[in-house]
């Protein structure tokens, strides 16, 4: 199989991705309960509208509905059965609408936490950790996703099984965790924690890095911390969409394009070299933020007090690394813009 997202990074400084899941869906007409992944059977029309928002909108890579198509999520849909054949579907509706324009986009194949706590503090064993997202990574494979895309992870347990599985499935991968209290994990990684946990794997990803959290100013906080590390693995940085408030019985993000547009230009410019949204990322972000990445030349990294004054206030005063640490300047390598 092509290895599409390789080539990518190689020959552009950044590449965008694609913005939230949940929100467009909402929009759509999904209701709190239903499981989004069962829309690739119901309503497929909608999802590959839910792709092209991205493609539209100019990003380069597009994650696939599966977020939750592994069996332990969809045993409570009664549908724990049909996972391999729901990530199939999720993908192969990607696949078509990847193959329908004529720049090179990429399907990652979306890979979400299995909902269950790992041992020894939950009953989640390694190895079958290991089965449920081997199972779920050969329905994408099938599928035509170009790399698998593991995302929202909190345990380190949990994502090193997901990099043995992806390493049964035969398939390139990327990984994120999700930095929510007080810049760590739920389960308490730091970036710092992180970098060197992905840098100890066998299976190394193509890119590691953080999605949803708390905020953009959280997120880029944590952005610099794994370039303070410096590994030379590209790194991702997916934000939320501003801060979630309750607004007349809906969730609303208050992020506007033109934030999301900045928020865009300092994830470059801390060292992130795929840049994309999470929570709340409608269309409208996207294309500020590919408009903001095109038009505004590269800068160093960012202090904190320029990413508050930006973006808005931290929601902690730790990011979780001690208050001295070091907070190196990116490293780039020459290629050309994407």
């Amino acid at each position: 199989m092509t290895n599409a997202l390789t080539k990518m990074l190689k020959t552009n400084d950044w590449l965008l991705a694609d913005g939230a899941t949940g929100t467009n869906l909402f929009n759509m007409g999904l209701t709190s309960g239903d499981a989004p992944e069962m829309w690739n059977i119901e309503h497929p029309d909608r999802i590959k509208n839910l792709y092209r928002f991205a493609v539209d909108n100019g990003s380069d890579i597009f994650l696939t509905n599966s977020f939750g198509s592994n069996s332990s999520r969809l045993k409570l849909h009664d549908a724990g059965h049909r996972a391999r054949e729901i990530s199939r579907v999720a993908a192969e509706l990607g696949r078509d609408v990847a193959d329908s324009v004529s720049r090179p986009v990429v399907v990652a194949g979306s890979v979400g936490p299995t909902g269950e706590i790992m041992m020894p503090i939950g009953a989640l064993t390694h190895a079958d950790a290991v089965s449920i997202f081997h199972e779920q990574a050969e329905g994408l494979k099938e599928g035509g996703v170009d790399v698998l895309w593991l995302e929202t992870i909190s345990a380190p347990e949990e994502y090193r099984a997901a990099a043995e599985a992806f390493a049964l499935a035969d398939m390139p991968w990327c990984g994120t965790m999700s930095f929510d209290t007080a810049g760590r994990t739920m389960m308490g990684v730091t970036s710092e924690a992180m970098v060197d946990m992905v840098q100890s794997l066998s299976n190394l990803p193509l890119a590691y890095g953080a999605n949803c959290g708390t905020g953009a100013s959280d997120l880029l906080r944590t952005v610099l911390g794994f370039s303070a590390k410096d590994s030379n693995i590209p790194i991702i940085a997916k934000g939320n969409a501003g801060i979630p408030k309750y607004v007349n019985g809906h969730i609303h993000y208050d992020g506007t394009p033109e934030l999301m547009g900045d928020y865009a230009v300092m994830a470059r410019d801390c060292g992130a070299t795929i840049i994309g949204g999470c929570c709340g990322t409608m269309p409208e972000h996207l294309n500020a933020m590919r408009e903001a990445l095109e038009m505004r030349p590269c800068g160093g990294a960012p202090s904190h007090g320029q990413i508050v004054s930006t973006l808005g206030s931290f929601s902690s005063d730790s990011d979780g690394t001690g208050a001295n640490a070091k907070l190196a300047r990116p490293r780039r390598k020459s290629r050309r813009k994407g």
